[in-house]
């Protein structure tokens, strides 16, 4: 026998006691490991009365159906609509006076700043002051 043919032969051997021996050493019985005691069952969360399902139905689905226009003062920029892409160059169409006007963030009119844009609404800032304008409905 040619040297290489014996060292694959003990490497067959080898790797075929080990194909033995592996399973029955991860079979064979361990020790037993205690168990920590169980903690005490949580209490459940008493539930109280829950609404009339009827009130779900009167809500809106998305929030208030109307903004409240109570908020925005009288003085506050007319806010027509917002074009662009929010974060990068979105603009503020806004009335005031009886003209139209775009607005940029960082722009005023009627000493009135534009803050920020929302999807649905214009910020504006007036030393102190802070009001959220919202899109018209329709």
């Amino acid at each position: 026998m040619a040297i290489g043919g014996r060292t694959d032969l003990i490497a067959f051997a080898a790797a075929g006691a080990v194909a033995v021996v592996m399973p029955l050493a991860l079979l064979m019985p361990g020790r037993a490991v205690p168990l920590p005691e169980r903690a005490p069952a949580p209490v459940p969360i008493s539930v109280t009365v829950p609404p009339p399902l009827a009130s779900v139905y009167a809500r809106p689905l998305f929030g208030a159906a109307q903004p409240d226009e109570s908020a925005v003062p009288a003085n506050a920029p007319e806010l027509i609509g917002i074009v662009g892409r929010l974060g990068e160059d979105a603009v503020a169409l806004v009335r005031s006076g009886g003209a139209s006007r775009t607005l940029r963030i960082g722009d005023s009119v009627d000493g009135w700043k534009l803050e920020s844009l929302s999807i649905d609404a214009a910020f504006f800032t007036r030393g102190a002051e802070r009001a959220r304008v919202p899109l018209p409905a329709g």
